[in-house]
């Protein structure tokens, strides 16, 4: 029996296994930049990635709308991805 102010030797709330949420964020973060390094859309095009609370944010500038669309769904298609705020940009095309 505890008496009041005592606590059972294992805490639920610290058996937790999951890591910290920036280590996650990182893992997230990696694994979406591989993807879109390794896609032939994608690959040369200046997209940074960011992630926080599991929130992929993608900046950066695309040659055209369907880079923009595929880079989204490359995010949205990696494990663990909460949400995506694809921010990319079009480039402005020469003159």
């Amino acid at each position: 029996m505890l008496m009041p102010g005592q606590f059972p030797e294992e805490h639920p709330w610290q058996a937790d296994p999951s890591p910290p949420p920036a280590e996650h964020d990182i893992r997230i973060a990696t694994a979406v930049a591989q993807r879109l390094s390794s896609d032939w859309t994608t690959r040369r095009q200046q997209i940074v990635v960011s992630v926080q609370n599991r929130v992929v944010v993608l900046t950066g500038i695309v040659a055209d709308p369907e880079t923009r669309q595929v880079a989204g769904e490359i995010a949205w298609d990696t494990d663990d991805v909460f949400d995506v705020c694809n921010a990319l940009r079009l480039s402005r095309p020469r003159r």
